[in-house]
This record gives C-alpha cells, structure tokens and sequence, in this order.
C-alpha cells in the first residue's frame, strides 16, 4: 500500500545481533537497519571463529566493512587486542560507536570514510582482517588491492562472497579454508610474504 508523501515515517528501530563467545557470550548489541547490510550469521561466525581461535588472543583486528560489528564484536570478546572498525554509513557508524560504549572497552576504534581510504590513509599492519561488504557494491577486489602494505607477516585475511564469486588474490597468499554455505563462500587466507610490512 502506497504511504502518503506528507505523513512522516517514524524511524525503523534498531535490530539485533548475539555475540557467540568469549567474555560477551550472550549480549546482545544493536545495529542500525542500513540497506545493504547483512550480518555474518550465526552458524558462519561459529565456524570463522573457530578457525581463528589460536590467532585471536592479542591480535591487531580490522573489520573493514564493519556493518553492524558481528565480526569486530566477536573477534574483542575473544581476545583481540584491539579492533578498527570502518563503516561508510553514518548512521552505522555511529551505532558501532554505542555499542562500544555499552561494552565499556576502549580496544575498539570507529573509522566513519570509505575501506579504501582508510587503508590509504595509514601504515599500521593487521594480523586479522575481516572483508565482508555489502554484496551489491562489487568492492572485493579494490580491497584487497589496498590491503598491500597493511598486512603484518602471516596475516589472516577472512574474504565473505556470494557462492560463485572469483577472486584474483596476491601471489604471496594461500588459501587455508574455505566453505559454500547457502549462497555464500566463506575463505580464509594467510599472507606468506617473507618480511613483514610494519614500518
């Protein structure tokens, strides 16, 4: 049914995602209903932490897509040292902001620009990085172009995608996991350059 022009819509209230494991198993955070974003369920989070679960504690994280944080959150409540969470939409952002004041942890940063600027924009190298962006955008492989330079020695970079997606990755990385979910593609790879790239 068509809504008349002049009646002003309420705002959509906020939706909700449960962190897994780790010190938060079991709160829940907020997220802001932005179009586009489609937080990692549950049943694949299990399985992406569980793959990462020795690489976690102390870990420099990235969640460059961060959405609605599933990914950064879970990664803090597991042990990360610290995360960066970079979302284009504002109103995202600043959720992100409030959950981490929930959280009452200063181990996490909100970056309010585009990935690609902000890979550009400094040098501190992840040894995590999670790349999940909205799947209409097509932003995978302008990601993982600037991720160079930005990638400690051994880094994992965890790549979600639709089911068929084919990606052109660096020649120094290989592959250590990957899984076909419904229709999506879940990989995890590990940068093998042989320096590592802090500067």
């Amino acid at each position: 049914m068509a809504r008349s022009s002049s009646r002003k819509q309420s705002p959509q209230p906020l939706s909700q995602l449960r962190i897994i494991g780790g010190q938060w198993r079991g709160r829940k955070l907020q997220f802001a209903p932005v179009e586009g974003l489609r937080p990692t369920g549950d049943r694949l989070r299990e399985t992406l932490f569980n793959w990462l679960q020795f690489y976690l504690p102390n870990a420099q994280c990235l969640d460059l897509f961060a959405g609605s944080g599933a990914l950064g959150f879970e990664a803090l409540s597991r042990g990360a040292a610290s995360v960066d969470f970079v979302e284009l939409n504002p109103l995202a952002a600043r959720t992100l902001k409030q959950q981490l004041q929930l959280l009452e942890t200063t181990d996490g940063q909100v970056h309010n620009c585009r990935a690609a600027d902000f890979l550009g924009s400094g040098n501190k190298p992840y040894d995590i990085v999670f790349i999940d962006p909205p799947f209409a955008d097509n932003l995978w492989q302008e990601s993982l172009g600037a991720l160079i330079g930005r990638l400690s020695q051994g880094a994992l970079i965890y790549i979600e995608t639709p089911r068929d997606t084919v990606l052109s990755t660096a020649a120094n990385w290989s592959l250590l996991k990957e899984k076909r979910a419904g229709q999506v593609c879940m990989r995890l790879y590990r940068n093998d350059s042989a320096e590592p790239t802090d500067r």
